[in-house]
């Protein structure tokens, strides 16, 4: 009897953690909008754009460099006030990527729809990945190799198309980054729930990096097909 109460006191206990550690990371996902926000209104008042897109690999290539420089440096802190800090900073820095992005966006007529449709799509997707995730009682910690195994093909199109420069890959590429990223955010919020993600700023840097990922992608998407010009 004393060894059932004591497993049943583990149990809510390490319960209380996962969701102490969800909660956490929820509250610093919305926080982590803001800058990203500011970054892009900074950039397109500062007509970023240009720097960027000039120089395509280049611009890349700084970008992934910049990009892992903020992973070290959070996986560092990441059990500390300073993490917080470096992450709230890293998306900044996203937010000042996406300028060329939301720049095209808006040359066109329904441009501010189609961003705020992007958003509400990848809303969407997040609370349905969510649901999924609370939902689904198997082990999810597989996926992780197929899904990693699938980036790093995704980031090799995207590089082959710097250089090629074909409309119909960049909408497979978007296409894809759309299904790798959402079925990330049901691998990522899966391992918190499960005890598999234990520290909420790791947790928020990847969760991060999906909602980014498929905001993109779905923006990118739309704007091909649904871009209206004067």
């Amino acid at each position: 009897m004393n060894a059932d109460i004591l497993n049943t006191g583990n149990d809510t206990t390490i319960l209380a953690e996962r969701n102490k550690v969800l909660r956490n990371t929820y509250g610093l996902l919305s926080l982590s909008l803001i800058p990203t926000i500011f970054g892009a209104w900074l950039g397109s008042a500062l007509n970023f754009s240009p720097m960027i897109e000039g120089r395509p690999f280049v611009s890349f290539m700084l970008f992934m460099a910049v990009a892992f420089g903020f992973f070290y440096a959070i996986e560092k802190t990441k059990n500390s006030g300073w993490g917080i800090a470096i992450l709230l900073a890293f998306t900044l820095f996203m937010g000042l990527m996406m300028t060329g992005l939301i720049t095209r966006t808006l040359r066109f007529s329904n441009g501010p729809q189609l961003i705020a449709l992007a958003f509400g799509a990848t809303a969407t997707i997040f609370f349905g990945m969510a649901v999924l995730a609370n939902t689904i009682k198997r082990d999810l910690s597989g996926m992780g190799k197929f899904l990693f195994v699938g980036m790093i093909m995704l980031l090799v199109a995207i590089v082959a198309n710097i250089f090629l420069q074909l409309p119909g890959l960049s909408i497979a590429i978007s296409v894809i980054a759309v299904g790798i990223f959402s079925a990330y955010m049901l691998y990522d919020i899966k391992q918190i729930i499960d005890g598999g993600e234990t520290n909420y700023i790791t947790a928020t840097l990847s969760l991060y990096l999906d909602i980014y990922n498929v905001f993109a992608h779905l923006l990118s998407l739309l704007g091909i097909f649904g871009g209206e010009k004067d």
